[in-house]
């Protein structure tokens, strides 16, 4: 398994946010993390992402613990809660400077992420006067440019019109026929259900029931 959570739990205070949540996921795989505000997803994301540590339990990425083996996942894309770019750099200085972090990709890659996502237009515009649509389109050109391995966007069609909602789905389409994992996050399964392979269910921290759509993706335990 690519990608394994065991009995994931975090404490915050006395609020336990993430309770014993364990299961696994393949590679090509798109699951969805369902949920009313507070229910965990975001809490999750994090954990998987290296952003926040367990109280207790573990996430593995490719067979290394994240927070022992390794600090991050070593191939990650990601947006949570929301994209954080810097407001005076324009759209394509913010992705520049996140591409020099890592040096993977140059511009090419670059370009080629804000067209897919439909804000290339909007290159050169400062990221403080775009728009929440346009700032998801880019926060969504971050975390799929240098053609992650694990690609995690909590809530990815918030704000989005029609056209934006089908990039999106678009785009999931394709980073699962790359072969990457894809976690999504959402508050209604009716909205990610048509383009999952399973669906967790969470409240108050814990996952609470699984739902396998594609048989062919049965990769959870």
């Amino acid at each position: 398994m690519y990608l394994e959570v065991s009995h994931a739990t975090k404490r915050i205070g006395p609020d336990e946010v993430l309770r014993n949540v364990t299961f696994s996921l393949e590679k090509g795989t798109v699951c969805s993390l369902i949920g009313s505000n507070g229910a965990g997803k975001s809490m999750l994301m994090k954990a998987i992402s290296g952003l926040i540590f367990l109280t207790d339990g573990s996430v593995a990425v490719d067979g290394k613990a994240i927070g022992r083996d390794i600090s991050f996942p070593p191939n990650l894309g990601a947006m949570i809660e929301r994209p954080g770019l810097v407001p005076q750099d324009t759209g394509w200085q913010n992705l520049r400077e996140l591409a020099l972090i890592r040096g993977r990709i140059g511009d090419p890659e670059i370009e080629d992420a804000m067209k897919r996502t439909g804000i290339y237009d909007a290159a050169n515009k400062k990221f403080r006067k775009y728009s929440m649509g346009m700032k998801q389109r880019l926060g969504i050109a971050a975390a799929i440019m240098e053609k992650p391995d694990l690609l995690i966007l909590d809530d990815p069609f918030n704000a989005l019109d029609d056209d934006g909602c089908h990039m999106v789905q678009q785009i999931i389409h394709e980073e699962k026929e790359r072969g990457a994992l894809i976690i999504l996050a959402g508050h209604e399964a009716e909205d990610l259900e048509s383009i999952s392979d399973i669906i967790l269910m969470m409240k108050n921290g814990q996952v609470t029931d699984r739902r396998i759509l594609n048989r062919n993706q049965d990769k959870t335990n």
